[in-house]
């Protein structure tokens, strides 16, 4: 990586923890409407409507609320009184309260590597929504650009790229989802870090294994270093 110069980081559950919170919501929902369906019958309907609705809502907590509304409906065939839809709007409103807890290594690991690469966020999700999370974090004074992108396929990291001004080569992605972070970077000639996090979203799992070699894998974020010595 001797021509590195752009190091791009996710920021959900690669910098702070963010799918636990989903989960704990997913829950709440399964228990709100287990008078019409099994725990797994209602987290299969949400997948569904979430994954039909990403075209629509695109990535992050409003969308996940009325996912959640469109889920309550189907399964309950339009018959959810007026009080579950209040529920599950509160659900979503206690979603962007949650507190930011920073990841084991992420601040120690910024700091080491502030001035000495262009440090960027490249994250999926809701525009307010990531700019509250980073500013609450604390750590925005370590990144030099934040890209809150609708999805992270080949072509948005092209361009983000064309707009750093640099080449593939010259950009590492650092992140916890082999689909958005790992497999698009490496399809266009950059560098990949896979740092996973113990909850992945199901939409952001592959089935198989990546053999690359621009592609490393750590347990610990602050493992880079001894990467990029």
């Amino acid at each position: 990586m001797k021509n590195l110069k752009v190091i791009a980081f996710d920021a959900d559950d690669t910098l702070f923890i963010n799918e636990t919170y989903f989960a704990e919501t997913e829950e709440k929902f399964c228990s709100l409407m287990g008078d019409y369906l099994s725990h797994q019958g209602i987290s299969q309907q949400l997948f569904k409507v979430e994954i039909d609705n990403l075209k629509i809502y695109g990535y992050g907590i409003k969308g996940y609320i009325l996912s959640m509304i469109e889920a309550a409906m189907r399964i309950s065939n339009n018959t959810i009184p007026i009080e579950v839809v209040e529920k599950i709007i509160q659900y979503g409103k206690e979603l962007t309260e949650k507190p930011i807890v920073l990841l084991d290594g992420v601040e120690e690991t910024l700091e080491a590597l502030h001035g000495k690469y262009k440090l960027v966020v490249a994250t999926k999700g809701d525009l307010l929504d990531q700019r509250r999370k980073l500013h609450n974090s604390g750590l925005g004074k370590y990144f030099h650009h934040i890209e809150v992108m609708s999805d992270k396929q080949e072509i948005d990291y092209l361009d983000l790229i064309k707009r750093l001004e640099i080449q593939p080569a010259e950009f590492l992605m650092i992140g916890n989802s082999l689909k958005s972070d790992i497999l698009p970077v490496l399809e266009i000639g950059g560098h990949a870090v896979h740092i996973p996090f113990h909850t992945t979203w199901a939409h952001e799992k592959i089935d198989h294994t990546i053999v690359h070699e621009n592609f490393s894998n750590y347990d610990k974020i602050n493992a880079i270093l001894n990467l990029l010595d």
